[in-house]
């Protein structure tokens, strides 16, 4: 691989986790601020956490400001899907580049988090999201079922488009 190339795959790569960050922790502290519990944002060495006073949140307040950094992380990539045949247009490898690493990252990062890895940090958003409607195995099945349909269109979609572009 061209030294180009991997410093476009590297910049591409860092630019989806930080583009995550934005829109996950930024729906967080959007929700926190509307129910004006937002007590701060507190930088972790490898990201970003809202922390909000939870005696200031009902039972349903927590559950959405716990589900909101996913749906918006899934929404993007749904608009980042839905944009590809425009973005792998362009003729900037590095553009291409960026929507491939952001669009994967965005479909598959919170659903994969939802349905299983959360056991192994303490639980995370879904120690809120179990609070709305459903007990938190109905979630995890919810988030599977996404992550399965998210798998599916990149491998039928995201994946096909970007590989005839960068050839």
């Amino acid at each position: 691989m061209q030294e180009n190339a991997k410093l476009r795959k590297w910049c591409a790569l860092l630019t989806a986790v930080i583009v995550y960050f934005i829109v996950h922790e930024g729906c967080h502290a959007l929700a926190a601020t509307c129910f004006g519990a937002l007590e701060r944002v507190r930088l972790l060495g490898l990201g970003v956490q809202v922390v909000v006073k939870q005696e200031l949140l009902s039972d349903w307040q927590l559950g959405v400001f716990s589900i909101i950094g996913s749906i918006g992380t899934l929404l993007v990539a749904y608009l980042l899907l839905a944009l590809t045949k425009n973005i792998v247009q362009t003729n900037s490898k590095l553009i291409k580049a960026i929507g491939y690493y952001t669009t994967f990252t965005m479909l598959l990062v919170d659903p994969i988090y939802m349905t299983f890895l959360y056991k192994f940090v303490g639980g995370g958003d879904m120690n809120g999201i179990k609070l709305l409607w459903l007990p938190e195995l109905g979630w995890q099945i919810i988030y599977g079922i996404i992550a399965i349909i998210n798998v599916l269109l990149i491998a039928r979609y995201v994946y096909p488009a970007y590989k005839k572009a960068f050839n």
